[in-house]
């Protein structure tokens, strides 16, 4: 293993994904440098000084390697460059990345390894180095885990800082003055006497110089952009209505298709008549494809209504019918072996006594229902394939068009493009997958491929459901025992199968935002059980965290109601870290905690440490006779440092009402093996007049910097079931509340 040093049994654990027999990883690999792939086919007047950065005469261009889905990726990647590197905020030019190893997420296994992000010991460190070189070997090139930015932030940042020496050692030598006297600022080089030489002059020269091996950063103290609020790189093509997305592709001589598959998830299907679907006005041909098949037409609307039309022979479901008999296989993996005990502090049987609370709680599945549905254009050539399409794994695409096709990837070109949310489902390739298949039957051909809403809602791999139960005790002011079993689908093998990716357990993702919660309790255990042969699974935003923040911190607040505790002040108490206590002692102080309320008011708090950030929410309801109507929410969470506190304020808000509207309305139910719901109007979620307003506050006490697109998400819905609770006296511990609470708007 050359320098690596030895890595624990436990290390070795990597939920995400997991070295298996025959795999060695050499530490001469991983230091290799995967080159600059901009350097491949760079257009005439063009240069590159490193994987992040393309000058040419018109003007600099940062390269953002990570997936634009809404939440302003491509403005907080581009300031790490733009800062260092010295630009004109409003005259740089934003582009995605290629597929390539250079730009692979070093940050993003870390979410899956047996150790709490907290964990400072020497094993955590070696695991997180260790998840670094094999995100590199496997080339993840993965937008996800609120990962972006935590990896990008020193690589570009030096990869900004080099590019400067490298300008100002071209500056000097071409006008022979030291190197020592000339500054730069806005894109240009500054000579002693104050003229200036811009980027773009001197680009040709600096790309011949050796980039250094550890420029200087920018002390904080300095910076221009970072940790001030600046204006997203894609405001102004929103607004104009010019931004494109994986769905705005237009292609000369294109076709559009649609596709029908098995309602029964991942099952096979036979094409048995097309007769109806062929006279359709428009439709040029149907192809089979894996699963079911596709119409091809003149454009995409009269492909989607010609695809209804198909009639198929649908293999049956492998796995159970109905929502009922998964929630029963859900309940049954209790008596089976654990999947992992990651927590297991004390003697938590001999804590217990007969003085225990007691509870069950269950979540539905959940779909992750981005307004762009599933979409992908692609073109087969003799000796070329182009994918557009917005996919949060472009290496992943690239390797499934390659086994697809037998192209050699470098003739396959990913053009990855912005997407209209995601909330995890575009780390799935299988809707490109399909695309390809087309293509194939339609060479030389564009061909975009759209799913319809329907499609995209009923063939979704959604948030698994799931069933926790807990037991405690709370003593006094103390709670002594807590115990809480998870028993879910393995949203990391399900995914992982997908991809082609080894994995050897256990699942980290099915306790995530459970076992690594920062508390000092005596007699602690966290207990995960596999749900196998269920539906398949995905990432859903927060993944594992967004399930289990609600039963962690419900039974926490069971466990202090039962003990007569305050919620704020028993949190605080048994909380182990100090980021996580100051967090809670800021949403507390926001929301004037134990003040005095109007008649009919109420609130309660929520916490979960996920993704490595401390998040609380305090909610406040109101009664409006037998409905229950949200007035007011506050959030507070520690990132480390702030890059953009107007985008951190966006994401904390966000990812609170996205959390609470899933909280109260959301629920994806199965019958006869197809997912019922179709569309929003049965996959309901917060209204806008509905939603509160959201205040927050972004501490900054932790040493390392952190992401925040989904820590928000975990603690809302525990907020809101306490908050009924204090309310109405009631514990729903099943979601969505509106099963049980009836809501009331706020306009």
């Amino acid at each position: 293993m050359g320098k690596i040093a030895k890595i624990t049994r436990r290390t070795l654990l990597v939920g995400a994904v997991a070295v298996t027999g025959g795999f060695a990883v050499g530490y001469w690999a991983y230091k290799r440098d995967p080159g600059n792939p901009l350097a491949d086919n760079l257009p005439e007047g063009s240069e590159t000084l490193n994987p992040y950065l393309r000058i040419d005469s018109d003007g600099i261009t940062i390269i953002t390697p990570r997936t634009e889905c809404g939440q302003g990726v491509h403005t907080a990647l581009a300031a790490l460059v733009a800062e260092e590197l010295d630009l004109a905020w409003d005259a740089i030019r934003v582009e995605a990345g290629p597929p390539s190893v250079a730009y692979y997420n070093g940050k993003v296994l870390a979410e899956g390894l047996p150790f709490a992000a907290i964990d400072g010991s020497w094993s955590a460190e070696r695991a997180r180095g260790f998840g670094d070189v094999l995100g590199k070997l496997l080339g993840m090139q993965m937008t996800g885990g609120s990962s972006s930015v935590p990896d990008a932030y020193d690589k570009m940042r030096r990869a900004g800082a080099a590019a400067r020496e490298m300008l100002l050692a071209a500056a000097a030598e071409r006008s022979g003055q030291s190197r020592q006297s000339l500054t730069t600022r806005d894109g240009h080089v500054v000579l002693a006497d104050g003229s200036r030489l811009a980027y773009t002059e001197l680009a040709q020269d600096a790309a011949r110089i050796e980039p250094p091996s550890d420029p200087e950063l920018k002390a904080p103290a300095k910076w221009r952009y970072l940790g001030k609020p600046m204006r997203r790189v894609d405001t102004v093509a929103k607004a104009t209505g010019t931004a494109r997305y994986g769905i705005d592709v237009e292609r000369a001589g294109m076709r559009y298709a649609a596709v029908v598959t098995n309602p029964a998830i991942g099952s096979a299907g036979t094409l048995v008549d097309d007769t109806v679907a062929r006279a359709r006005r428009g439709v040029l041909d149907v192809v089979s494809i894996s699963g079911g098949a596709a119409v091809i037409a003149d454009n995409t609307w009269r492909a989607l209504q010609a695809a209804g039309a198909l009639r198929f022979d649908w293999a049956p479901a492998q796995y159970p019918e109905n929502t009922d008999a998964m929630f029963a296989s859900v309940a049954n993996a209790f008596d089976g072996d654990s999947d992992s005990q990651l927590r297991n502090d004390g003697d938590v049987e001999d804590a217990l006594g007969d003085t225990r609370v007691e509870a069950e709680y269950r979540l539905p599945y959940l779909a992750h229902a981005p307004l762009e549905p599933m979409t992908a254009t692609v073109h087969l050539q003799p000796d070329r394939l182009d994918i557009w399409t917005a996919s949060q794994v472009p290496m992943q695409v690239r390797k499934s068009a390659a086994d697809l096709t037998d192209l050699d990837e470098d003739r396959i070109h990913v053009h990855t493009l912005m997407a209209g949310g995601s909330f995890g489902r575009r780390l799935e390739d299988d809707f490109v997958r399909q695309a390809i298949e087309v293509a194939i039957a339609q060479p030389g051909v564009p061909i975009k491929m759209t799913w319809s809403r329907e499609h995209d809602m009923t063939h979704d791999f959604c948030r698994p459901l799931s069933i926790a139960r807990g037991r405690g005790v709370a003593a006094g002011s103390d709670i002594t025992a807590f115990d809480l079993g998870v028993a879910a689908p393995s949203v990391t093998r399900s995914q992982a199968g997908r991809a082609g990716l080894p994995f050897a357990g256990p699942d980290v993702m099915i306790v995530a935002g459970a076992w690594d919660q920062p508390y000092a309790i005596p007699n602690y255990r966290v207990t995960g059980y596999h749900v196998p042969g269920l539906a398949p699974v995905s990432s859903w935003r927060s993944v594992g965290a967004s399930v289990n923040g609600f039963f962690h911190d419900c039974f926490m607040d069971e466990l202090l109601a039962a003990a007569g505790i305050d919620a704020v002040d028993g949190r605080i108490k048994h909380l182990s870290d100090a980021p996580s206590r100051a967090v809670i002692e800021a949403v507390a102080d926001m929301s004037s905690w134990g003040g005095t309320l109007p008649d009919g008011h109420a609130r309660g708090i929520g916490f979960c440490l996920s993704f490595g950030v401390p998040c609380a929410t305090v909610v406040e309801v109101s009664q409006q006779g037998e409905r229950v109507r949200l007035e007011h929410a506050w959030v507070a969470a520690d990132v480390g440092t702030v890059l953009d506190p107007d985008n951190v304020d966006a994401q904390l808000s966000g990812g609170t009402l996205f959390g609470l509207g899933h909280a109260m309305f959301g629920e994806i139910t199965f019958a006869n093996a197809a997912i019922t719901q179709t569309n929003f109007h049965t996959f309901r979620s917060l209204r806008l007049n509905e939603a509160p307003p959201v205040t927050t506050r972004v501490l900054e006490n932790q040493s390392e910097i952190r992401g925040i697109g989904e820590p928000a998400v975990p603690p809302a819905a525990p907020a809101l079931g306490n908050v009924i609770f204090a309310a109405t006296g009631q514990r729903v511990r099943e979601l969505p509340f509106a099963k049980s609470v009836t809501f009331s708007t706020r306009i």
